[in-house]
């Protein structure tokens, strides 16, 4: 699996977006390039990120159109019109419709900061300190019809400290994403992934 024009998807402010669009500068997504953010939050952090990149956005209220399906409907015509081979959520906080997973399956991926399955959907990081656990983490998958469900591409670990609070937590795990999610990224654009039904191969 090989795509090297990949979109970005995110709703916020848009440290991993950043930490990608970096990463792409210093050429460390080898052929990978960012031709596009897809937001659906036109007042997000994110926008100005990319305004600041130099990466055309997509900036689209879902409100403004009468259904989910006509919303992706026209993302997708943009992804085809520019060509785009890898979608990338980066903290895009919608669920996705058949619409965008069809044409696009086995083509989009997400990062979740939890060892999936554990701690899937909202509020992960507070999911894992309710519960009382000693090690947490960050997961990358790809993206299939259910939430946070699909195939685990890569996984890494971050310790919960004794009197960690989800701010404090937080910072650990961001940081891991911003390093994690380039490599897979790259890996990614590069072939360099193998998916065979759940399983998944990165070769050096």
């Amino acid at each position: 699996m090989q795509w090297s024009r990949i979109a970005v998807f995110a709703s916020g402010q848009g440290s991993n977006f950043a930490a990608l669009a970096e990463a792409e500068r210093a050429g460390r997504l080898g052929g990978g390039r960012i031709e596009l953010l897809v937001s659906d939050r036109p007042e997000a952090p994110v926008a100005k990120r990319a305004e600041e990149a130099g990466i055309p956005a997509l900036l689209l209220r879902p409100k403004d159109f009468a259904s989910r399906e006509l919303y992706e409907a026209e993302i997708v015509a943009e992804l085809q019109r520019r060509n785009i081979g890898l979608i990338v959520l980066a903290g895009y906080m919608r669920l996705i419709t058949p619409v965008l997973l069809a044409p696009y399956a086995g083509r989009i991926v997400n990062i979740h900061p939890s060892l999936l399955p554990a701690f899937a959907g909202k509020d992960a990081i507070g999911q894992a300190l309710d519960y009382g656990v000693k090690l947490t983490g960050v997961t990358v998958h790809f993206v299939d019809g259910g939430m946070d469900t699909g195939p685990v591409i890569a996984q890494r670990s971050v310790a919960v400290e004794p009197g960690d609070s989800a701010e404090s937590l937080a910072e650990r795990i961001h940081q891991v994403e911003y390093e994690l999610y380039p490599e897979i990224v790259r890996a990614l654009a590069e072939g360099r992934v193998m998916l065979d039904e759940r399983k998944t191969v990165i070769r050096e």
